[in-house]
């Protein structure tokens, strides 16, 4: 049998690496422009659940243009930051900045009715890992027209419950506001406390963690275009 120097097989093996590497990363390079793509169609899906249009892979670049007519970005005086495109910006980059540094996304929808619903991304914590989504207010800023979120690791059953058409349904018609400037967020309370409040939803039950992750996500995100509500509302 052949005896190999240990100088050999660590060149060997390194050149091994080497070669591994490169295909690998030259595999990413080249799936990339699906991955963004998948990225982009997802998230276009999403922002369309929240004005409650079910899009599919094939049709959600075509419905979102149809519905999503405009889009801009503010800062948290509620005023217009120029040059930025809202689709592009992360939430989650923009959350780990100072708060007078932040930009926030706002999604316009025309409606088949032909009126506006504002679309507002979220971003939170819930027990396992990162949960998000988006709200649309109706034109007067206060009143939810619908609600979509997502998460990444909640438990099946429990906490992922957030996903369910039928959670996300309970926030439709519910209020942030209180009157024209006291802004209150909606609450997620224990199942079956009081349906009739427009403040409050059920949570998911035996996912309260999820569920209080939920609400914090909610009052953080919304909170932050407090100034544009008041000013723009109709």
């Amino acid at each position: 049998m052949k005896n190999f120097s240990n100088t050999y097989i660590f060149s060997f093996s390194s050149l091994l690496v080497i070669v591994v590497a490169l295909l690998l990363a030259l595999a990413a390079l080249k799936l990339k422009p699906i991955q963004d793509k998948n990225i982009e169609i997802e998230k276009k899906q999403n922002i369309l659940a929240s004005i409650n249009i079910t899009a599919t892979v094939e049709n959600a670049g075509e419905l979102y243009a149809d519905y999503i007519t405009k889009s801009f970005v503010l800062n948290t005086q509620g005023k217009l930051v120029e040059g930025v495109d809202a689709f592009n910006v992360d939430l989650k980059t923009e959350l780990a900045k100072p708060v007078n540094e932040r930009l926030l996304p706002v999604y316009v929808s025309t409606l088949d009715d032909g009126k506006n619903a504002f679309v507002f991304p979220l971003r939170g914590k819930g027990l396992w890992g990162p949960i998000w989504g988006y709200v649309s207010l109706e034109k007067d800023l206060n009143t939810i027209y619908g609600a979509n979120f997502d998460h990444q690791g909640e438990t099946p059953g429990l906490g992922a419950e957030i996903r369910e058409p039928w959670f996300q349904k309970e926030f439709i018609g519910k209020k942030i506001f209180t009157d024209s400037t006291t802004f209150v967020s909606i609450k997620v309370i224990k199942p079956g406390t009081d349906k009739a409040n427009p403040y409050v939803v059920d949570g998911v039950s035996g996912g309260t963690i999820t569920s209080k992750g939920l609400e914090a996500m909610l009052d953080t995100c919304l909170v932050m275009y407090k100034e544009y509500y008041i000013k723009n509302r109709e």
